[in-house]
């Protein structure tokens, strides 16, 4: 804990089975309060990774999805009593030894969102990161700043810290099962005037860390321009269906299977 709040580190997994054990051991567990990861029907043994090293870990009957597995982890963290959300990709493309960084943000007001930053301070190209995936990076962050009116370094970051008041305030349950998710989530941040703070972060690029194809990152990339639109629209008072009053929240009354915990 700190400053009276519960912690609790979310791992979205899929096919995470050669970098889970390694991106959990640099997890500071005495400051952690506990760690859930759901495994989105992997194809390899993540889930009998994270079962020897006692993780709580649920496991998707069906492949829900990037979104779709986010959706599960907040709920289950959420359940768990959390008063800040850590997301960390199992992939050990982001270092978890800035969580208590991260954490320190929101724990004492001053942020609602904390994004660890992989373009502050040049750490992106320095990892590897390919520079097609650069330089997209950079044109869409463009973009969405533009339409936004905000200054985010980095919309694209898969390490993210939210309080528990935004996780069960927004109507994350309207958002999209696949990796448009990340941004309709900064979208509606910025659409109900919560703070986000950004991190300096390296970052690493390795064979085994997780990666969408040329094709998928084409896809996301034109829903990046179409929500940052949408964002626009709803400021003018034409509203999309994640952007109504009517929107759905997270159902934290429906059931979740755990495979062990």
């Amino acid at each position: 804990m700190l400053n009276n709040k519960k912690i609790v580190v979310i791992m979205p997994a899929y096919n995470a089975e050669k970098t889970l054990k390694q991106t959990y051991d640099e997890i500071y567990k005495d400051f952690v309060d506990e760690v859930i990861l759901v495994d989105d029907n992997s194809q390899d043994n993540t889930k009998q990774v994270s079962k020897e090293l006692n993780i709580t870990t649920i496991v998707h009957k069906e492949n829900k999805g990037y979104g779709g597995n986010q959706k599960s982890c907040y709920k289950a963290a959420l359940k768990a009593g959390a008063d800040i959300v850590v997301m960390l990709h199992p992939d050990y493309q982001y270092t978890p030894k800035l969580i208590p960084a991260i954490v320190s943000m929101m724990a004492f007001g001053q942020y609602d969102a904390v994004f660890a930053s992989r373009m502050l301070g040049n750490s992106a190209l320095k990892g590897g990161m390919p520079l097609y995936k650069f330089f997209a990076n950079k044109f869409l962050t463009g973009f969405e700043n533009f339409f936004t009116g905000e200054k985010l370094s980095e919309y694209h970051t898969g390490f993210r810290g939210f309080t528990k008041e935004v996780l069960e305030n927004l109507p994350l349950a309207e958002c999209d099962d696949d990796f448009i998710f990340d941004n309709e989530i900064i979208a509606l941040l910025f659409y109900n005037n919560y703070k986000i703070g950004e991190i300096s972060c390296p970052t690493k690029y390795f064979k085994e860390a997780s990666s969408i194809n040329f094709v998928r990152s084409c896809k996301y990339g034109l829903g990046v321009l179409l929500i940052s639109l949408q964002y626009r629209l709803a400021k003018m008072g034409i509203k999309s269906k994640i952007f109504k009053k009517n929107a759905k929240k997270l159902d934290l009354n429906s059931d979740i299977e755990y495979y062990f915990k």
